[in-house]
């Protein structure tokens, strides 16, 4: 018979394992600077409120919905785009930053999915707080009034 004090040891070294290797991506690269994107992105870049490029990747915030800035349905809904963008911008700026993967590797746009975090807070759900996006429901809504 196994003695339980013979698998404790391997046990818990798979523990610790399993735990790392869950562990989110971190972006810490201080002296990269996120800018507004032109054109078609580039390293370090917010696309807008919800989607941001970094070392090549795109990356869509997949908790949240922000308005759109290309192509805003109303002049409300571009203004207020306008300012989750610049927020998302000072928010990525402002340090360290983790990224959690979500069920869903990619959207059908070909984005990377991920809640981006600092701290263990949600950045996503910071914008919500502050009025600049709505959680994710799955659909998109409409920013315009009818």
């Amino acid at each position: 018979m196994i003695r339980l004090c013979t698998l404790l040891p391997p046990l818990f070294a798979l523990h610790l394992l399993l735990i790392g290797s869950a562990e989110p991506l971190r972006a810490e690269n201080p002296s990269s600077r996120f800018t507004l994107c032109h054109g078609m992105g580039g390293p370090d870049c917010v696309v807008d409120g919800d989607t941001f490029w970094l070392e090549g990747a795109k990356i869509r915030i997949a908790d949240i919905d922000t308005p759109e800035t290309h192509g805003p349905r109303c002049s409300a809904e571009g203004a207020l785009g306008m300012r989750a963008t610049q927020r998302l911008l000072a928010l990525l700026n402002a340090g360290t930053f983790s990224l959690v993967p979500v069920k869903r590797e990619r959207d059908r746009y070909g984005r990377t999915l991920r809640i981006v975090t600092r701290q263990g807070q949600s950045i996503g759900a910071l914008l919500v707080a502050e009025g600049l996006a709505r959680p994710w429901t799955g659909a998109r809504q409409p920013w315009c009034r009818s």
